[in-house]
């Protein structure tokens, strides 16, 4: 059975997250997108993070991160969540994450997150194991642009002409 290589979740966004104006404060929203991605490669490859963590000793540590805010979100909205691997290496990946509305009419903001894979008996990066370059050979999904800034204003270009 084929992977989706196009991961979904939803959540919504609580009172303690949330700015004086009632907007979700800036700094939440890269907790929001490592929550939900961590539920969606749970739910869709059977990813355990922390079981790898406890039991294999290696896990991954967020190397970069690019957001671009693109429309306010509130308190107690619905938000929907989407993320795809869009490159790897033997020691890295990036993930592209999107926030929309509830109906996915409205794009939120958009996020670049690079992981790299970390050894945590050695507290240094390593290699993939073979399963796992194996799976992000399945499911990575490229994007035409190949810079943040491009990809942000590609998608804000569509936005406008939508």
């Amino acid at each position: 059975m084929e992977k989706p290589k196009i991961l979904t979740s939803n959540t919504k966004i609580r009172f303690q997250d949330c700015d004086p104006f009632n907007h979700l404060n800036n700094g939440r929203y890269i907790d929001y997108f490592l929550n939900q991605r961590e539920d969606q490669v749970l739910n869709a490859y059977g990813i355990d993070i922390f079981k790898m963590i406890r039991e294999e000793k290696i896990g991954w540590v967020v190397s970069s991160t690019q957001i671009a805010y693109i429309l306010p979100v509130f308190t107690m909205e619905e938000i929907a969540f989407e993320s795809q691997t869009i490159e790897f290496s033997k020691k890295h990946m990036k993930v592209e994450m999107r926030m929309f509305n509830k109906q996915k009419n409205q794009l939120k903001a958009l996020a670049w997150m690079t992981f790299v894979h970390v050894d945590l008996t050695k507290n240094k990066t390593t290699e993939h194991h073979s399963k796992l370059m194996q799976l992000f050979n399945e499911v990575v999904l490229p994007l035409e642009e190949k810079s943040f800034d491009a990809r942000e204003r590609n998608v804000r270009m569509t936005m406008k002409n939508s």
